[in-house]
């Protein structure tokens, strides 16, 4: 009896041990099961599953018509895992050809023991489909599982960056780096917008290797901003041809033309000479890589006389007929200013000084204003800040302040030099002239569309009164006299259409030496003169030999500006020039003339 009952409680022992183990076990199963399903699930899903970046394709960026000037381009990288090829000499004999690569070259690339490996970036994917039919075609011979199948290649969607342009408007434009970043001009500078957002998919993960056919979208990628410029590809075109031309013609370093619009303030064409491919950086330098309009400062010469005789009518101190007495040479301190030629005395007014662009007689009309009011005229006009253009590394120039004047700051400012400026900022200079006064910050941008298409137009540009209205219509009568056979520029004159235009040959800072060496040759003018549609601006840096304004940057404003006429259906005002007397003779010719009429 006492056997049974000690066996009994045993028993009882027993079964409750195991009552509780498998109360633990129930417990535990509910635990993984329910309570912790998602924890062990998403390693399960670890176990087998990766993600990968999906690449977002980059906003195109296009003239004001929508045609490309940037695009993103489908690219497939092609990768190989290493273990599953057991031939590499084979393999690479078999695929080199189509791929278009050297034997040895794709040897390297699947020969080892990585799991994934780079084979070809960025092909297009005519190629990988080429590739996957020739693999399909060769591995149909054999059985499923035989090892002489060709297997381990992979593709990997992405995009590569084109110019169908090439370098037609490079140093605007810009390009993108090696990790498709924006690394110059607009690609740089609006890289956050352009680049849009990379999504995200899943993939089996088979031993290392993503398994083909598991993929599946997580997160959509999201296409980038496209950006529409104000530029007009065909006055692009012809400006570029025109500017190259006479760079190469004149030997000089490097030249620029801006087309611009006074009213808008919007640029229909950005050309500078040398450029380069954005297709093909590998060998560019730095320096051309550069956009001169904005990034090279110089001083404009002549050019900067328009300024200080639109002061001085400003000031009421001048106006387009008032004489002056013109030496060739004149002292001011310690310094001898004369004219580029040698020349008798002569007695001119304001619109002969401004004509034959004297030095000396820029000089005694800037010696009409105070320091501080010369200083504020050029300062309105926009020397010495940027233009808000928002092009990357713009310059905002050099303008010292009035503090910092020598003796012979005021004359030198007066004609153009002691001061440095952008190809810009001198366009924006004429643009105001020619926009009765009123200076609009210059823009490239038109407007961006997201990824559905739809169009944001750009904000407005901003507006500052410089000069009245009066004023700029006078310099406007007055400047249409350096473009006559009587002026510096009579090659920029255009038959049927009144041009009105300044020239300027101003001696160059050689950042070498920070000495005075060579040239900037440049004309800056706009047409119809009496009602001005567009502003053009010439500069050409360091021409050798020939190296006045007139003769090399007169040329080729007419070539663009007449192209830019007729393109844009332009036609000639019809109005009669308004005669200006440029020397004293001449004015009193017409004074008695005017007598006789009004008797």
């Amino acid at each position: 009896m006492g056997n049974f009952a000690l066996a009994h409680n045993r028993i009882r022992f027993l079964v409750l041990a195991i009552a509780v183990v498998i109360l633990l076990f129930g417990v535990r199963l509910v635990q993984v099961q329910a309570v912790q399903a998602g924890d062990y699930r998403l390693r399960a899903v670890n176990e087998m599953e990766n993600t990968r970046s999906l690449p977002a394709p980059r906003g195109a960026i296009t003239d004001m018509s929508g045609i490309a000037f940037a695009r993103s381009v489908a690219a497939t990288s092609i990768v190989v895992d290493q273990t599953q090829i057991t031939n590499p000499a084979r393999v690479a004999n078999f695929v080199a050809p189509i791929l278009g690569l050297s034997v040895s070259e794709v040897t390297a690339s699947i020969t080892g023991t990585r799991k994934w490996n780079m084979v070809y970036q960025n092909a297009k994917p005519a190629t990988w489909q080429k590739l996957t039919a020739a693999l399909a075609t060769f591995n149909a011979q054999f059985p499923g599982m035989s090892p002489d199948r060709i297997i381990g290649f992979f593709p990997e969607r992405g995009y590569i960056r084109e110019y169908p342009s090439g370098s037609l408007i490079a140093s605007l434009v810009g390009f993108v780096n090696h990790d498709g970043k924006g690394a110059t001009g607009l690609e740089s500078s609006m890289n956050s917008s352009i680049a849009g957002v990379d999504g995200k998919y899943s993939y089996a993960n088979g031993y290392g290797a993503e398994i083909p056919g598991s993929q599946s979208e997580i997160i959509p990628a999201q296409a980038g901003t496209t950006v529409r410029l104000t530029v007009d590809r065909d006055i692009q075109w012809v400006a570029s041809k025109a500017i190259s031309d006479a760079v190469k013609a004149s030997s000089a370093i490097s030249g620029t033309v801006i087309v611009m619009d006074p009213k808008t303030g919007e640029i229909l064409a950005h050309a500078t000479a040398p450029t380069f491919d954005p297709n093909n950086t590998s060998k560019v330098s730095l320096i051309a890589m550069r956009n001169p309009s904005v990034q090279d400062i110089y001083e404009p010469g002549s050019t900067g006389k328009v300024m200080t005789i639109a002061a001085a009518l400003e000031e009421k101190k001048i106006t387009p007929e008032t004489v002056f007495t013109i030496p060739y040479a004149l002292k001011r301190s310690t310094k001898v200013f004369h004219d580029h030629e040698k020349h008798a005395t002569q007695r001119l007014t304001s619109s002969g000084v401004l004509a034959v662009s004297s030095n000396t007689g820029a000089i005694q009309i800037g010696e009409l204003l105070s320091h501080e009011t010369l200083y504020n005229y050029l300062s309105k006009f926009g020397v010495g800040s940027k233009t808000g253009s928002g092009l990357p590394g713009e310059s905002r120039g050099i303008l010292p302040k009035v503090a910092d004047w020598s003796g012979t700051t005021a004359p030198t400012v007066a004609f153009g030099q002691g001061y440095s400026l952008t190809a810009m900022q001198a366009t924006s200079i004429f643009a105001t002239i020619a926009n009765n006064g009123m200076r609009v910050s210059p823009t490239v941008i038109a407007g961006t569309s997201d990824a559905s298409g739809n169009f944001t137009p750009a904000p407005g540009r901003t507006s500052q009164r410089v000069i009245s209205t009066e004023t700029a219509q006078a310099m406007r009568i007055m400047m249409e006299s350096v473009v006559s056979a009587s002026g510096t520029a009579p090659t920029a004159a255009i038959a049927g259409y009144r041009v009105a235009g300044k020239t300027g040959t101003a001696m160059r800072i050689d950042d070498t030496c920070g000495c005075y060496r060579g040239y900037t040759a440049s004309f800056i003018g706009f047409a119809p003169a009496d009602k001005p549609a567009y502003v053009i601006s010439v500069t050409i840096q360091d021409p050798k030999g020939l190296h006045w304004g007139g003769a090399l940057g007169g040329p080729v404003f007419k070539k663009v500006m007449s192209f830019v006429l007729q393109s844009r259906h332009i036609p000639p005002t019809g109005t009669t020039v308004i005669p200006v007397a440029l020397n004293e003779k001449a004015l009193m010719a017409k004074k008695v003339a005017d007598a006789k009429t009004t008797h």
